[in-house]
């Protein structure tokens, strides 16, 4: 049942608005701590967490390194230096490794306690966003101009690239089919490849909007969100017939976006300096809040498990590295 203020929300909507303001107990996002990068210069990609949720890991692209947080403790543990740009970045449980794409080096699985390199796999050059089939135990990384390699997992094989006819950006497994729905925004498309032909079966034209970076997916209810920065906005398809269905402004500069299943949220995180969180609205989507954050924090983790959101914060300025951790309420 939706909650008092999200019917607001909903009628607010009807009526002709495009957002409406929460505030306190109403904010669906709470910032409940704040934890430090020391000396973390230049941009930071992507993050990764533990199944335990002890440890979080962040991929410091411009300090060409590793970062890693105790968030028990809410402190920093390590910086593992001589990265070479780290972006993408999953964590594997069994046996305990975490994955590094280098977008100048290989794909990095690092291990111990000290994340030393286990294995190198060369893929070639621009590695950059990591996903993990954990059934099928297949690491898969977007790189070059471009293509999907697929990893084995267990001993570092790898096991043939799809050309998608474009440097890949975000893409997303369906956890219940054998599709991946990849960014291609040099070619205004998404390909979806099936990872069992590891061929591309499809192609999807995105006419509405350009530089379609960040993605999520809505696999229950059959939906990609596909973040675009021009002009700003994400673009609902429809996963059944690849066609766009609606087209909602949202923050500028994304580069992450998440859908909350259990509570049918979707999170946008921009590099202007907000997360914009939004709700179905019938076909389309109404934002619930804009919740300020910093200039270029535009990568971040979504943690169901937890109920948390961590946002990742570049030093600029009188503005330190920090990550950003926050709630997930209502």
């Amino acid at each position: 049942m939706k909650s008092l203020a999200v019917r607001s929300l909903m009628a607010a909507a009807v009526a002709g608005f495009a957002s409406i303001a929460l505030t306190g107990a109403d904010q669906p996002l709470a910032l409940v701590k704040t934890i430090p990068l020391p000396g973390v210069e230049g941009r930071i990609d992507h993050l990764a967490i533990e199944p335990s949720g002890a440890r979080l890991f962040v991929a410091a692209l411009g300090n060409n390194s590793l970062e890693v947080l105790d968030l028990s403790a809410g402190r920093h543990l390590a910086s593992v230096k001589g990265l070479q740009e780290p972006q993408g970045i999953v964590h594997i449980a069994t046996p305990p490794q975490v994955v590094v794409a280098n977008g100048q080096g290989a794909v990095e699985f690092r291990a111990g306690d000290d994340l030393r390199v286990a294995r190198s796999v060369s893929l070639g050059e621009d590695s950059d966003n990591v996903r993990y089939d954990a059934k099928a135990k297949r690491i898969y990384v977007g790189h070059g101009s471009g293509a999907i390699g697929a990893i084995d997992a267990t001993d570092g094989r790898q096991l043939g690239d799809v050309p998608v006819g474009g440097h890949p950006e975000s893409f997303q497994l369906e956890a219940a089919g054998s599709r991946i729905f990849v960014n291609v925004p040099t070619a205004k498309q998404i390909a979806v490849i099936d990872r069992l032909s590891m061929k591309v079966v499809a192609t999807w034209p995105l006419t509405e909007a350009a530089s379609n970076f960040p993605m999520a997916l809505d696999e229950a209810g059959h939906r990609l969100f596909i973040g675009c920065r021009k002009p700003a906005k994400v673009l609902i398809v429809d996963t059944s017939s690849g066609k766009v269905t609606s087209a909602v402004d949202i923050v500028g500069d994304t580069d992450d976006m998440f859908w909350d299943t259990a509570r049918e949220r979707l999170y946008v995180i921009g590099g202007e300096g907000f997360v914009d969180v939004f709700q179905p609205d019938g076909a389309s989507l109404v934002r619930a809040a804009r919740i300020p954050t910093a200039a270029g924090a535009r990568t971040a983790l979504f943690v169901p498990e937890q109920h948390r959101l961590y946002v990742a914060v570049p030093h600029r300025g009188a503005q330190s590295a920090e990550i950003r951790v926050y709630d997930v309420r209502n």
